[in-house]
């Protein structure tokens, strides 16, 4: 499904300094192959927010995003079903991610996009 996906769903937060190393070992080892298993999810990709310079109008100049989460996690999914299916309800939950990570996450953003245009 890599790449031919028509939503995709990002999840974005951040997490509490004394918190982070488990909650990328849990969201790579545990989290992330559970939502994997779901029907209807293809790639995951995850990210961590950088400083942004970007030429506009001819200079380079540093875009500020106050209040941003830090981390982000994108996921290819097949339709907006599959975010409230029982295999997802359940993907969830699995593993340490409500009891050891969750609660120590904060600024968290739910996004859903659908594909609009696509070029290669």
């Amino acid at each position: 499904m890599a790449g031919t996906a028509k939503y995709l769903m990002i999840a974005s937060m951040d997490v509490d300094p004394e918190h982070e190393a488990t909650f990328n070992e849990v969201y790579d080892t545990e989290h992330v192959p559970s939502l994997r298993k779901v029907p209807g999810v293809g790639r995951v990709s995850r990210y961590k927010r950088e400083e942004l310079t970007i030429n506009i109008g001819g200079e380079a100049r540093k875009v500020s995003t106050p209040g941003e989460p830090a981390y982000v996690a994108v996921f290819e999914v097949e339709s907006p079903e599959v975010l409230t299916s029982a295999a997802w309800a359940l993907a969830v939950e699995e593993g340490r991610w409500p009891s050891a990570v969750r609660p120590y996450t904060k600024n968290r953003r739910h996004v859903l996009l659908k594909l609009i245009s696509d070029t290669d």
